[in-house]
C-alpha cells in the first residue's frame, strides 16, 4: 500500500499524485458531467501508465483493484464534521447524512453514465480507442473512491471519526466499506497498526472484481450502457451507505454520543433539505 507520509521515488510518487488527484476530482459532488466524462478518460490513460497487463488475467486482476484503490484511498478529502456543517448549514445530523449519501449516490450515477458516454464512442468510431478493461477498472476505482469518502463522513457525521491518518485511516475506511459496518473505536486492533494483510486483500479483491464484472453494463451499445451503468452505481452507493448509516447510529446509541443540533438559520427556521 503506498503511504502518502513515507517519501518514494519521485516519478512514482508523482504517478501516485496525479492518479489521486484524478480521482479524487471525480469523487466531487459538483463536477459538470462533461468535466466527469473528460476525468474519466484522463483517469483511463493515467492507469494505462501504471501498467494494465494484470487486468487481463483473472486471477491477478483482483490484486491489481486492491492496489489501485489502496494506492488512492489516503489521498481521499474526506471532510470533518465542522466543514460538513460549513458546506451544509442548517441540517441536523440526520438531514446531512441524508444529503451526503444523495450527494455521493448522484455522483456514483454519474460516472457510470460517464463510462456509458464513453464507450458509445466505441460503437460509432473504433473499438480500439478504449480497451474495455481499462475502462471498467477506471470506473470501478472512481466508485469505490466515492463511496469510501462517504464512509468517512459518515463516521464523522455520527460522532466516530474514522481512526488514524494518512494510511492508518485510508486502511480502516477500506475495512468498514468491505464490511459495510462503521469502524468500531472499542474494538481491539482497530487504529494504530491496521493493515491489509493477506487475507484481507484477498476479500477486497473479491468485492472489487465483483464490482468490475457489474460494471459491464457500460459497455452496452449507445448509451444504454450510460443508463444502467447509472441505476446501479447509484442503488449499489445508496445500499452500502445504509448499511453503515444503521451501524453508525447503533454505536452511537451504545457509546451515548450525540451531536448538538445545527444552529437555527436567521430567523430561527432551518432550510429544508433539497
Amino acid at each position: 500500500m503506498t503511504d502518502p507520509d513515507r517519501s518514494a521515488p519521485d516519478g512514482d510518487r508523482a504517478g501516485t499524485d496525479r492518479f489521486a488527484a484524478t480521482v479524487a476530482e471525480l469523487t466531487g459532488d459538483a463536477t459538470p458531467p462533461v468535466d466527469r466524462r473528460r476525468l474519466l478518460g484522463r483517469l483511463v490513460e493515467q492507469l494505462r501508465r501504471r501498467g494494465v497487463t494484470e487486468l487481463f488475467k483473472p486471477a491477478a486482476a483482483g490484486r491489481w483493484l486492491v492496489q489501485a484503490v489502496a494506492d488512492v484511498a489516503p489521498y481521499l478529502p474526506v471532510r470533518d464534521l465542522a466543514t460538513l456543517r460549513r458546506h451544509h448549514p442548517g441540517l441536523d445530523d440526520e438531514e446531512l447524512a441524508e444529503r451526503l449519501i444523495r450527494n455521493a449516490s448522484r455522483v456514483s450515477a454519474g460516472i457510470g453514465a460517464a463510462g456509458g458516454g464513453v464507450s458509445a464512442v466505441q460503437w460509432t468510431v473504433t473499438p480500439t480507442l478504449l480497451s474495455a478493461p481499462v475502462l471498467l477498472a477506471a470506473e470501478t476505482v472512481a466508485v469505490v473512491a466515492v463511496e469510501l469518502k462517504l464512509v468517512g463522513e459518515l463516521h464523522q457525521v455520527y460522532g466516530v471519526p474514522v481512526p488514524g491518518a494518512g494510511t492508518e485511516r485510508a486502511v480502516n475506511m477500506i475495512h468498514a466499506w468491505a464490511n459495510q459496518r462503521g469502524v468500531n473505536p472499542m474494538v481491539p486492533g482497530v487504529g494504530v497498526g491496521a493493515v491489509l494483510g493477506t487475507a484481507a486483500r484477498r476479500e477486497l479483491g473479491e468485492l472489487l472484481l465483483r464490482r468490475f464484472g457489474r460494471n459491464l453494463t457500460t459497455l452496452g451499445p449507445f448509451l444504454t450502457g450510460a443508463a444502467v451503468a447509472s441505476y446501479l452505481n447509484r442503488r449499489a452507493t445508496r445500499a452500502l451507505a445504509d448499511r453503515v448509516r444503521a451501524d453508525l447510529r447503533s454505536q452511537r446509541r451504545a457509546l451515548g454520543l450525540m451531536h448538538p443540533p445545527a444552529p437555527p438559520a436567521i430567523g430561527g427556521v432551518r432550510p429544508r433539505p433539497e
